[in-house]
């Protein structure tokens, strides 16, 4: 799948897997192995970390469409950019661009 295109457990899922938690998913939900549902594209709790850690930069697109923008250097210098509905979706697009590249996989009972 594409990372543009990556929302709700897809995202999640590969975001999981690049900070390598072990997670399952239920009813279409990632969760961490206590059963707390990981949710990096709505949580500031779990994304904001990610986000200061990784240097990555938010911006909205404007207020008339609701886009977001994110954008951070890779590790060979290149910028990586990202949009999302949401801060958070266009974040971790960036992050899991700039860990998996521009196609992930993902697990046959998620797609």
């Amino acid at each position: 799948m594409k990372t543009s295109e990556l929302t709700g457990a897809d995202l999640n899922l590969a975001v999981a897997k690049i900070i390598g938690l072990e997670i399952k998913v239920m009813y279409g939900v990632v969760h961490d192995v206590h059963g707390e549902p990981f949710m990096s594209d709505l949580d500031w709790n779990v994304a904001g970390p990610i986000i200061e850690r990784e240097g990555i930069e938010i911006y909205p697109l404007g207020a008339a469409n609701g886009e977001w923008g994110a954008r951070k250097v890779d590790d060979e210098g290149d910028l990586i950019r990202f949009y999302g509905d949401t801060p958070l979706i266009a974040a971790m697009r960036c992050y899991v661009a700039s860990k998996l590249g521009d196609e992930v996989e993902i697990p046959e009972e998620l797609e």
